[in-house]
């Protein structure tokens, strides 16, 4: 299993935000130069968490993103879930596009998605303030950077 550049990013934007202090506004820019990536792409990423109550955006002069919620109280494994498109890991994990013959019989599509359930069962036991626990680490690695 992959997760797509988009569920990466969004974790970085989190993470980045989550080194900031309390109520300390970011932008695209800042973030964009933090990890080198495109400010269109993370456009989209923002405007996405922000939909999903994740972060907050203050327009104006002085405006900026920040995390809406405190680090403690975003689950990782509910992020990938929201982030992903799919979880399709073979084409009989989709009843409308399913043309494998051994379906109906075939005992893959059990272990490989007891595999996914133990995967989201493991990213469900963290929070972004797991991750962000190196902050001193992670501010300096994100500097160096720029």
């Amino acid at each position: 299993m992959r997760l797509t550049y988009y569920t990466d990013y969004s974790l970085r934007v989190l993470i980045f935000l989550a080194l900031k202090e309390k109520g300390i506004l970011s932008n695209i820019k800042e973030i964009s130069e933090a990890y080198s990536i495109s400010k269109n792409h993370l456009t989209k990423i923002i405007h996405e968490l922000g939909k999903h109550g994740y972060i907050e955006t203050i327009r104006g002069r002085n405006g900026g993103i920040r995390l809406k919620r405190l680090p403690e109280e975003i689950n990782i494994g509910e992020l990938v879930r929201r982030t992903e498109e799919d979880f399709y890991l073979l084409e009989c994990f989709d009843s409308e596009k399913n043309t494998c013959v051994l379906s109906p019989a075939c005992r893959l599509k059990k272990m490989l998605n007891d595999a996914m359930n133990a995967f989201f069962q493991e990213l469900d036991q963290y929070t972004l303030a797991d991750i962000a626990t190196n902050k001193n680490q992670l501010i300096s690695l994100l500097r160096a950077n720029t």
